[in-house]
């Protein structure tokens, strides 16, 4: 699969569940306080700079739409959405 133009596709890191200070499990959807979430990029549009396949990112996660191809979710999102780019150190 190959994102076209300034678009990306990539694959949701999960988080899991997070505990509150009173104990309850939260899953990550329903963390309200987390506006961004941390995905790995699968393929990037021949637009797109900056960002390349395999990058850690950090994007809106009200951004985009969910594909799925071989039993496998994927999500389509622009280079727009992404606010952190994480550098190998």
């Amino acid at each position: 699969m190959r994102a076209i133009g300034r678009n990306l596709i990539i694959k949701i890191i999960k988080e899991g569940t997070t505990a509150t200070k009173g104990g309850l499990l939260l899953a990550e959807s329903h963390r309200e306080d987390v506006r961004y979430l941390e995905a790995k990029v699968i393929n990037v549009g021949d637009e797109v700079v900056g960002v390349k396949i395999d990058d850690t990112i950090f994007y809106d996660k009200h951004a985009g739409h969910l594909i799925e191809i071989n039993k496998e979710s994927y999500r389509v999102i622009k280079l727009q959405d992404i606010v952190v780019v994480l550098w190998e150190s």
